[in-house]
């Protein structure tokens, strides 16, 4: 199955290399790019900490959108011309007719639009970061980046001679050996670029290179990966312009996922919105221990009255995902007594010691104290019940794409670390979207009459 699933993939990347508009949608990215250059001169601030910052901020959220739209046209394009096409024009018999498991044509299809995608990907995301080494010209005493414009073209405008001699002498794919040379060639020479000045001086490689952009662009790819998924289910049963128009709609509702559903998954009313937070002592830094206090300012007048033994809960989201406190039992003693406060009996809870309008004090009782996750911190939503999960909402927010796990531009731009473990957990969470929409695609293509 494995050796069957190798020859399909091989068998239509080369289909799909060598389809005209794949070629000619990867030079209208380039283009574009090229065009952000001089069309992004829009001040968005004036931070200089960031990897990009001022004009540049636009300059690399239209880059990035211009190579995710891109991505998504060319997977719809590339998933209905080696699928539904092939079954309109009943050639897929030639494969089906075979002892092979349809399941296997299904992964070999995607693996070889993937494939393609991947290089598309990877030459427009060396145009974006071509772009971004170039910076926005916002002024006219601006420079051009003469390396950047060498360099980029001359990659592009050798990949398209090789691929029209060997089309005119040996009739070669013209597409196919473009793409092959420019997804060597292009991120080649953006290499090449980062070792050389706009003033033509040696310098170190990592003086331009920006290691945020290039996180926020892997996660990008990872969007296309699951995209292109999505539309190899779709291309089983609908035809070009439908399987686009899922894709197009899938895309859309993974942006408002959050607000449609997210917002419905987990239910709680925050009561205020931490200002400060500082421990009473230093061994009580990490709330802990038992008995811990924490100092708390708020920035509003709370919702409700937080009265001293008010159970307290918070956490970094408004609806209350991922609160840092775990469920528990709320305390119905005296918070004055002290005794009764860390009683063999009691359980364990963070509630309110005391309080004045918009400061108060918490501390962490019980007989043994309560497993919390980390410190209350600035920014942080307070509340006074643990959340309520809706299984339905739950399970439908986690069957949609969330195109917001995919989209770091907030993160480069101002200036906030990507972990390495959230490109980890981005990896796996693409994995297991791409393996159900491929499950999907399996199921469609299962009983699809294909004669």
């Amino acid at each position: 199955m494995l050796f069957q699933t190798l020859i399909i993939a091989r068998n239509t990347l080369t289909e799909s290399l060598r389809q005209p508009i794949f070629f000619v949608l990867i030079v209208i990215s380039g283009l574009l790019q090229a065009l952000n250059t001089a069309a992004s001169g829009f001040s968005m601030g004036y931070t200089t900490s960031a990897e990009v910052h001022g004009d540049n901020k636009m300059l690399l959220d239209v880059g990035m959108a211009t190579v995710f739209v891109t991505g998504m046209i060319l997977a719809a394009f590339q998933a209905t011309a080696v699928i539904s096409r092939e079954i309109e024009d009943k050639t897929i018999l030639t494969i089906v007719s075979k002892p092979i498991g349809r399941p296997t044509v299904v992964f070999g299809k995607y693996l070889g639009v993937t494939g393609a995608i991947f290089m598309a990907t990877l030459i427009m995301v060396s145009f974006l970061l071509f772009g971004v080494r170039h910076e926005v010209m916002s002024k006219a005493s601006d420079m051009v980046d003469m390396p950047v414009v060498i360099f980029s073209l001359s990659a592009v405008i050798f990949s398209m001679f090789i691929a029209g001699w060997t089309n005119f002498f040996y009739g070669w794919s013209f597409p196919q050996v473009a793409v092959l040379l420019m997804t060597a060639l292009v991120p080649g020479s953006y290499v090449v670029t980062l070792l050389i000045s706009p003033s033509w001086e040696l310098q170190e490689i990592g003086h331009n290179f920006k290691p945020q952009v290039m996180l926020a662009c892997l996660a990008l790819t990872l969007a296309v990966m699951v995209m292109t998924a999505i539309a190899v289910a779709a291309s089983t049963r609908l035809s070009q312009v439908m399987t686009l128009v899922v894709c197009v709609g899938v895309f859309v509702l993974g942006l408002l996922s959050n607000h449609l559903i997210g917002k419905r998954a987990f239910v709680n009313d925050f009561a205020a919105i931490i200002e400060t937070a500082e421990p009473q002592r230093l061994e009580f830094e990490d709330f802990r221990a038992r008995g811990a206090r924490y100092d708390i300012t708020l920035k509003n007048f709370p919702e409700e009255t937080l009265s001293p033994g008010t159970s307290i809960y918070y956490g970094p989201s408004p609806q209350g995902l991922g609160m840092a406190v775990p469920d528990f039992k709320p305390y119905e003693g005296d918070p004055a007594d002290e005794s009764r406060l860390f009683a063999d009996d009691t359980p364990s809870a963070v509630i309110v010691k005391n309080s004045d309008r918009k400061s108060m004090t918490i501390q962490n009782i019980g007989a043994q104290s309560l497993a919390v996750t980390r410190p209350p911190t600035e920014g942080d939503y307070v509340f006074t019940k643990p959340t309520r999960v809706n299984v339905v909402a739950l399970g439908a927010w986690a069957a949609v794409p969330n195109m917001h796990f995919f989209w770091l531009l907030d993160a480069v731009t101002q200036n906030r670390e990507i972990p390495s473990s959230h490109i980890t957990k981005l990896a796996i969470y693409s994995v297991l979207q791409i393996g159900a929409f491929l499950s999907l695609a399996v199921i469609l293509f299962q009983r699809r009459d294909v004669g």
